[in-house]
């Protein structure tokens, strides 16, 4: 029997973490937490997500969309100029790495290269 190679829980010392994509999960309790990235336990490194003007984005951020963008399957599309309130940074695909809500239009993602921090 090998022994488990997963660090115990930081939350209640269970032993039977396990790992979900880049995080690690305990069955006992439920609480979740990134990976380490090696023996000394510090997480891996955060990857830098920067607006059209090179400005650093953070969860939470208010950004203006810099040009319009056209949406599909709505007849007019989200103007240059509209502020998209609380966005969320993710491993999105083809490019789209902001998670958010536009107002009149729903939540969407958006790619970091069409808005600027405000």
């Amino acid at each position: 029997m090998t022994d488990n190679p997963m660090p115990p829980c930081p939350e209640c010392s269970g032993t039977f973490a396990y790992e979900m994509g880049a995080l690690l999960v305990c069955p006992e309790c439920g609480h979740e937490w990134p990976a380490a990235s090696d023996e000394s336990g510090e997480a891996a490194e955060q990857r830098v997500v920067k607006d059209a003007v090179g400005n650093v984005l953070a969860d939470g951020d208010t950004v203006t969309v810099v040009k319009g963008l056209k949406v599909k399957g709505s007849p007019s599309g989200i103007k240059a100029g509209t502020k998209v309130r609380n966005i969320r940074l993710v491993d999105g695909v083809d490019g789209h790495d902001i998670d958010c809500k536009v107002e009149g239009f729903g939540p969407m993602q958006l790619k970091s290269s069409v808005v600027r921090k405000v």
